[in-house]
């Protein structure tokens, strides 16, 4: 089951805000009920601000009313996606200095990996221009010599969410057969 977000806050939200029981709690917020009872007494928890699931889109009102109404009835979190944040809108993208150095490695691996992702989604992925993607394709990079494919992501260029939508579901291309592979 999903957890909230900051859980203990959610629960002192919960504990202030509702008649709900210390199980029921518990149970939404993945703590022990003990934790949670400690947390109403005072002992733990006492410099923490309540965090308002219904405000955050984690639950409903009446997703609350029900389980106060019957102390069995568990609460059922929203769906995950309803409280991710919002993608921003794309200006220009800044990369600091000590990245700037990693971006023809991450070229090198989306034109191994996804060499069908035009020139314009890599530039615009990875804030770069489509010059010098096509001298690390054509391994005239002033660095070519020392350029290693690497993940963009784990470099920190993107998200891995931004890689997906700008892959668009296209498979990776192995460049080595696993028959050749094992040979």
């Amino acid at each position: 089951m999903n957890q909230p977000l900051m859980p203990k806050a959610t629960a002192v939200w919960l504990i202030d805000k509702t008649a709900l029981t210390f199980d029921q709690i518990a149970e939404f917020v993945g703590m022990h009920p003990l934790e949670i009872q400690a947390i109403a007494d005072g002992e733990v928890a006492q410099g923490i601000i309540g965090y308002d699931p219904i405000a955050h889109g984690q639950l409903t009102r009446e997703e609350i009313q029900r389980c106060e109404a019957d102390s069995e009835a568990r609460l059922q979190m929203l769906s995950v996606n309803s409280y991710l944040p919002k993608s921003k809108s794309k200006g220009g993208r800044y990369t600091p200095v000590s990245k700037r150095n990693d971006r023809p490695d991450a070229i090198a691996w989306l034109l191994r990996n996804f060499p069908q992702v035009p020139e314009a989604t890599i530039a615009k992925l990875l804030g770069t221009t489509k010059e010098t993607i096509a001298k690390v394709r054509d391994k005239t990079h002033w660095n070519s010599a020392n350029i290693k494919p690497r993940d963009p992501v784990i470099l920190g260029l993107c998200t891995q969410s931004e890689l997906n939508a700008a892959v668009g579901g296209l498979a990776v291309i192995n460049p080595q057969p696993e028959e050749e592979a094992a040979a």
